[in-house]
């Protein structure tokens, strides 16, 4: 309403501007040419203000020629009836003009208010697009909704999923305190199915305009669709997450079954063996009755161990003790019991004197020797060759390499081959969890290295780098 006072009051100090410039040379000019003259602060009003400036500035320039400029002056009354025409003719053109050029203020006025609307409009969609959790899309709808309308306070207020929220933008403030309690607009988020929550705004000084009220609704209808939206793929991912999880479970007890099972079963009929007193066991075969006991309770000490181990990787909840090691004192255990579980192979261990220290967790590097052996001995044939080799890769990794003489891996395994539970073979022709080489990935990622698998010319391998430093700095070492 100010605004629209300004303009007609600037119509009227702008036709009093000509006036009284025409007024000094009035005598050396004509009556057509003042009238010309005068169309001037007309076309102006109504550039400026609109097609109501505009008429108003023309109704006044006709009174204004009137009265100063058509004898006689300083009266409304003529007496030639070619002063008559004259002023009926500035008056059509002057009204004329001040339509055209109004309306033409208007429309251009109309087209910048909706390429502005268009403007933040896809600003504001393509800011949303690119989040997907729910307190960032609206605290982004509540800080644009702030800076397009120009308000002092805007809260944002959801229901539902996964728990009522309130964005308010700014924060707490002593203008913000200032507020009414009762906001400017308040606009619903209604979405298909329900109402999702709703937009509060509060600006002082004047109302919203009817075409800001809609292009704040069709923020909070963007608002609804970006909320929908992230709901929707967060009930895909944890649907996802839910059924990914299942399928784990599932395996993980097919698998762990059937693993516990035979151990169990051998334990069970040694220790019913040794027990019993229909039989004199010679020293010969109770010795082979505890060492099968052994071999077997060594087997589920791994795969309890394994289980932990993936458990902990999986939580994030892996507790690293990194010192620097040998890296052959690390793989020498793995060696020996390896040499005992598979006396049908021949492991070699072959790991240089000079190698550089290994900066790593050498108990939980201790399992990855032990898994990788265990799977060499179940996938490789008997009497064949299983080595360890390591070597200086650069300045700060070491490289190990584990191979056997068993059969070559597909190229979609080799990529698969450490996701938890990925067979390579059918389940019922070698036993296994299928967790071993991904507890190897977490083990070797954790300690700072890398691992992946390939095939040899002869075999299969797999290789692995670790760190021969900390934090950029070699380690100290004696000069004994």
């Amino acid at each position: 309403m100010q605004r629209r006072l300004f303009y007609f009051l600037l119509s009227i100090v702008i036709t009093a501007i000509v006036t009284a410039g025409l007024l000094v040379i009035r005598d050396q000019m004509e009556i057509a040419t003042v009238a010309l003259l005068y169309l001037l602060p007309v076309g102006t009003s109504a550039a400026l203000g609109g097609l109501s400036p505009g008429i108003l500035a023309a109704l006044t320039a006709f009174f204004s020629l009137n009265y100063f400029f058509l004898p006689p002056y300083g009266t409304l009354m003529v007496h030639q009836s070619q002063d008559i025409l004259v002023l009926i003719v500035f008056l059509v053109l002057a009204v004329s003009i001040s339509q055209l050029v109004g309306r033409m203020t208007n429309s251009l006025a109309t087209a910048r208010a909706r390429e502005n609307e268009t403007a933040r409009l896809y600003e504001l969609s393509l800011a949303l697009s690119r989040l997907h959790r729910e307190p960032d899309l609206l605290t982004n709808l509540a800080q644009q909704t702030l800076e397009t309308f120009q308000a002092e306070q805007v809260e944002v207020f959801t229901e539902g999923e996964p728990q009522p929220g309130l964005i308010r933008l700014p924060e707490a403030s002593s203008r913000g305190n200032s507020l009414s309690e009762q906001p400017t607009i308040l606009v619903s988020m209604q979405g298909r199915q329900r109402l999702l929550g709703e937009i509060r705004l509060w600006r002082t000084g004047w109302t919203l305009s009817p075409s800001e009220e809609r292009l704040l609704r069709t923020y909070a209808s963007q608002g609804v669709l970006a909320l929908e939206r992230a709901r929707l793929a967060a009930n895909e991912s944890r649907a996802r997450i839910l059924e990914e999880s299942d399928r784990m479970k599932s395996a993980l007890l097919s698998s762990v079954s059937h693993e516990l099972r035979t151990p169990l079963a051998t334990i069970k009929a040694a220790v019913t063996s040794l027990r019993s007193e229909d039989v004199a066991w010679e020293a010969e075969a109770r010795r082979d009755l505890l060492a099968a006991i052994e071999e077997e309770t060594d087997h589920l000490n791994q795969l309890v161990g394994n289980l932990l181990n993936m458990s902990r990787i999986e939580a994030g909840a892996l507790q690293l003790n990194r010192r620097w090691n040998v890296l052959a004192e690390i793989a020498a255990p793995a060696t020996k019991r390896a040499r005992l579980a598979g006396p049908n192979h021949r492991i070699e261990l072959d790991i240089p004197e000079d190698l550089p220290l290994v900066y790593v967790d050498d108990v939980l590097m201790e399992h990855v020797f032990n898994n990788l052996l265990s799977n060499s001995l179940k996938y490789s044939p008997s009497n064949s060759i299983i080595k360890i080799t390591a070597g200086l890769q650069d300045e700060q990794n070491v490289w190990v390499q584990v191979d056997n003489q068993g059969p070559a891996v597909l190229e979609a395994d080799l990529k698969k081959i450490f996701d938890k539970f990925h067979r390579v073979t059918a389940a019922d022709q070698i036993t296994g969890t299928g967790l071993g080489l991904s507890i190897c990935k977490g083990i070797v990622e954790a300690n700072q290295g890398s691992i992946w698998a390939e095939n040899l010319e002869h075999g299969f391998a797999i290789r692995f780098t670790l760190p021969t430093q900390a934090e950029g700095v070699n380690p100290r070492i004696p000069n004994e």
